[in-house]
């Protein structure tokens, strides 16, 4: 029986993470730019930029030509910046089959059309399956064996639950989820909160501050996310809490450190340059604003990350989306 081959494109963290990880079960091909990076693969079984000193499945494979990883593809993986994807997609499309999954592991929305990932997808490549895999995905404990959780869902579930054992693997365990929009704006909706809790750790703020941000953090995105055509259970589940909880706390979440930085009063523009991994919340908080003001959602807190993002205020902000609306009901926003 022939192994399924899996293309996942984009050589960052997640990317070879999620590519080492499968490669267990199928023929996985990893796509990056960086020809440095591909030849590390293939000959010492690491990615040192991105991850350390980890070891990488010896079956997995590189290449820095899009047509040798998706032609004959059972299924396209995308791990590139949300900024980069409509170009990655469209680059590869010319060699990829028609009518296979097509799944986002980008947590961003497009500048300008404000599109998620799986709609880029479906305006890119239309016989496509759009999908996603989200959760609360670290990558560095993931690719040194440690336990994880992530979700699938598709456009086509039936296309989920075929692919779901082809990625579920040992302790990195894949469950599906037929809330394809739900799971996508959790994803987006945490990183911005990540940087609040960042901002906050880095004031000096306490575990009580630290809690509260998270949860009224996840009320706005559940807010947000329902008036987008999320279900409120997604955004309890793997997808929402999960993902804002390890994003929120973890010394390597790339959006806490932002607003790490922030706190002690760089600008975002020094913060960005000073990093080699996209911190995906700075993008995306601009555009999430827009949508929450254009149809009426109160993010206080989110609006004051994107203050600080902007220039408009400082770190100390962090604290008005707790405390300058009266508080109420814990369910009504603010």
């Amino acid at each position: 029986m022939r192994r399924s081959k899996i293309a996942v494109l984009g050589g960052g963290s997640w990317g070879t993470t999620t590519a080492s990880v499968i490669s267990r079960q199928c023929d996985a091909v990893l796509w990056a730019r960086d020809a440095q990076i591909v030849d590390e693969i293939n000959q010492y079984h690491t990615n040192t930029r991105y991850l350390a000193d980890a070891t990488l499945h010896p079956k997995l494979t590189a290449t820095s030509a899009l047509k040798v990883a998706v032609e004959n593809a059972d299924a396209v993986l995308i791990a590139v910046p949300s900024s980069h994807f409509r170009e990655v997609l469209a680059n590869a499309l010319p060699d990829m089959p028609r009518d296979i999954p097509v799944i986002s592991l980008s947590k961003g929305l497009e500048k300008g059309s404000r599109m998620r990932m799986t709609e880029i997808i479906r305006d890119v490549s239309p016989h496509c399956i759009p999908g996603v895999l989200t959760g609360p995905n670290l990558a560095r404990e993931i690719v040194a064996g440690q336990a994880a959780a992530s979700v699938l869902a598709l456009e086509e579930h039936d296309a989920a639950l075929a692919l779901q054992p082809t990625l579920n693997n040992g302790l990195f365990r894949v469950y599906t989820n037929q809330d394809v929009v739900g799971c996508e704006l959790g994803g987006v909706l945490k990183n911005i909160i990540a940087i609040a809790v960042g901002m906050g750790d880095g004031l000096g703020a306490g575990d009580n501050t630290r809690a509260a941000l998270i949860t009224r953090g996840l009320a706005e995105m559940s807010r947000l996310g329902e008036a987008l055509g999320g279900k409120a259970e997604t955004f309890a589940g793997l997808a929402g809490m999960g993902d804002m909880i390890a994003t929120c706390t973890s010394p390597q979440s790339r959006n806490r450190h932002v607003g790490m930085e922030l706190a002690k009063g760089r600008s975002i523009e020094d913060i960005i340059d000073s990093m080699h991994m996209v911190a995906e919340g700075v993008k995306s908080a601009p555009t999430v604003i827009e949508l929450a003001r254009e149809i009426g959602i109160s993010l206080p807190i989110s609006e004051d990350v994107y203050r600080v993002i902007t220039g408009e205020s400082n770190a100390r902000g962090v604290y008005r989306g707790l405390l300058r609306v009266t508080a109420g009901a814990e369910s009504e926003p603010g």
